[in-house]
């Protein structure tokens, strides 16, 4: 992911926003930072992002 971010404004109603901040304080993000894994999450279900994979990891069968 690239350091430099890009600002704009968001507008969403109250009650979005109250949601959104509980979700964030139950997994000790910010608001800002629970919209972009929803937005991240959301990118790569729908193939629009692609998925980091990390070549250092070995697969292992645990059967």
């Amino acid at each position: 992911m690239s350091l430099a971010k890009k600002t704009f404004v968001l507008r969403i109603n109250h009650e979005t926003f109250s949601a959104l901040a509980k979700w964030a304080e139950d997994e000790f993000r910010s608001v800002n930072g629970q919209i972009e894994m929803i937005l991240d999450n959301a990118l790569k279900d729908n193939g629009r992002k692609k998925v980091k994979t990390d070549t250092n990891k070995v697969k292992t069968d645990h059967k």
